[in-house]
């Protein structure tokens, strides 16, 4: 048996709408004391380097429709990043919206007695694509993290696409030894879709909660993860 050990880890997932509501993370980052920020559909070339606290871990180049990730290095030290395609759907042929769909930084947690962690952003393909096109992703971005953190905690979040049929994923993951963690409230609720399009996926983490945020300039409302590394029980 694990138990969770350290100062929870705040870290926010937001799709930011092709960058429209890139004004609004400064306050974000304040208002929620985070420790990391996880972004998607970022205008990548504006993206400052520091957001108060918080600098850029990394950031993807050849994307219309970016990933970046801020941390405080304060709580965390980067060793590192990764960026990743991911199978390309009918959507990314056509349109090329985003050649890589995902950004994981490896961090020590220098809060937690120095525990690993992978943190990481996604953006898997959009709803004209099928559930099974985006779970080949999830998956496919769950095994590359899998096999770079050589067996220490990660927490992926993001816009994964997936509002419906999510209990058949999150069954799924479950076998493969992951956990799927939603908000309270649905993270997508205008035009005529609605539901929690954002939310977590992690391995060895005890997430204590996933909350949706209010937001201005996105279709998407920012998603607040709450979680830490855990820890064998000593014999």
């Amino acid at each position: 048996m694990e138990q969770p050990r350290g100062r929870a880890l705040r870290a926010i997932s937001y799709n930011l709408h092709e960058g429209r509501a890139t004004a609004e993370l400064a306050a974000l980052a304040e208002v929620h004391d985070v420790d990391a920020l996880c972004l998607q559909e970022c205008d990548t070339l504006r993206l400052p380097e520091a957001v108060g606290p918080l600098v850029l871990a990394g950031a993807t180049q050849r994307n219309r429709l970016g990933l970046a990730l801020y941390y405080n290095p304060d709580r965390l030290r980067a060793h590192g990043h990764e960026l990743r395609p991911l199978r390309r759907s009918m959507h990314d042929r056509f349109l090329s919206p985003a050649h890589e769909r995902l950004l994981a930084v490896r961090f020590e947690d220098l809060q937690d007695d120095g525990a690993l962690l992978t943190l990481a952003s996604i953006h898997t393909a959009p709803l004209s694509a099928t559930n099974a096109m985006r779970r080949h992703q999830i998956t496919e971005a769950l095994g590359a993290i899998r096999a770079a953190a050589h067996g220490t905690a990660a927490l992926v979040v993001g816009d994964f696409n997936y509002p419906w049929f999510a209990s058949s994923l999150a069954r799924r993951l479950s076998e493969q030894g992951f956990e799927v963690s939603h908000s309270d409230l649905p993270t997508y609720v205008r035009r005529r879709f609605r539901g929690h399009f954002d939310f977590a996926i992690s391995e060895g983490m005890h997430i204590e909660r996933v909350k949706t945020l209010q937001q201005a300039g996105s279709d998407h409302l920012p998603v607040l993860v709450e979680a830490r590394v855990k820890a064998p029980v000593p014999a």
